[in-house]
């Protein structure tokens, strides 16, 4: 795997959707969301600049920073994403030489806090970036002041950019989500289904998303229509 060839690497760390900003409802986040096609849009990525994103599981960081990979990269731009929730796949090594991107997003980075070869590496990632003047964009679940590095130097330059906070949608949102997704997907989710998943589901969009998936499914194999008394049965045999 080449990390140099200008490639974002969702895909080969797991994750399998295309993401994009279409598919992104910004809710209370349109400040962040807006900052982001910004900056897929820029010719000139030489700003020595930082971003970072915080919020809630289920907020939408990680969807935003693939999909302002995938939107540089079909414009023809550079770019990498690397999930830090999944360092055991990978070490510290891998952020060697990527201040020669012009964009890096580092995603859960808070998942790092403590593990002294992860903070000093992405210290120096953070110094040869500076000098290279590329981009890079953060995030993670709690804000940047809140998060327990060791590594005085490295909490400090976390602060050093531009912060914003991802806000949770509504419900009225979140059912928007839900049957945007069945819609792509090709299936149908009634208003009152989808109200039915919200009440009684962990209400972050990771778990709602992945639900309504096993449902798309589930209805398939059963060649039965999304209802009420189809999504409790298969509730109670805990699907």
């Amino acid at each position: 795997m080449n990390i140099h060839s200008g490639m974002q690497l969702p895909l080969a760390f797991g994750q399998t959707e295309a993401f994009s900003f279409e598919q992104f409802l910004a809710g209370g986040s349109v400040e962040a969301v807006q900052k982001l096609q910004d900056i897929s849009l820029q010719e000139d990525h030489a700003t020595a600049e930082t971003v970072f994103l915080w919020g809630a599981e289920g907020s939408g960081k990680s969807h935003l920073l693939q999909a302002l990979c995938k939107a540089l990269s079909d414009n023809g731009k550079q770019s990498l994403y690397l999930p830090l929730l999944q360092v055991q796949k990978f070490t510290p090594q891998i952020l060697e030489g990527l201040e020669s991107l012009p964009v890096i997003c580092l995603d859960d980075i808070d998942h790092i806090a403590g593990d002294e070869m992860w903070e000093q590496a992405i210290f120096h990632l953070f110094n040869r970036i500076k000098d290279a003047g590329s981009l890079l964009i953060m995030a993670a679940n709690t804000a940047p002041q809140s998060i327990q590095f060791t590594l005085a130097d490295l909490a400090s330059r976390v602060n050093w950019g531009l912060i914003y906070q991802l806000h949770d949608l509504d419900d009225t949102e979140k059912l928007a989500v839900l049957q945007n997704r069945a819609s792509d997907r090709s299936f149908e989710l009634p208003d009152e289904v989808g109200e039915y998943l919200i009440k009684r589901l962990p209400r972050d969009m990771h778990g709602l998303c992945d639900f309504l998936d096993k449902l798309d499914v589930a209805s398939l194999a059963a060649k039965r229509k999304l209802t009420i008394p189809f999504v409790r049965d298969l509730m109670e045999n805990n699907l």
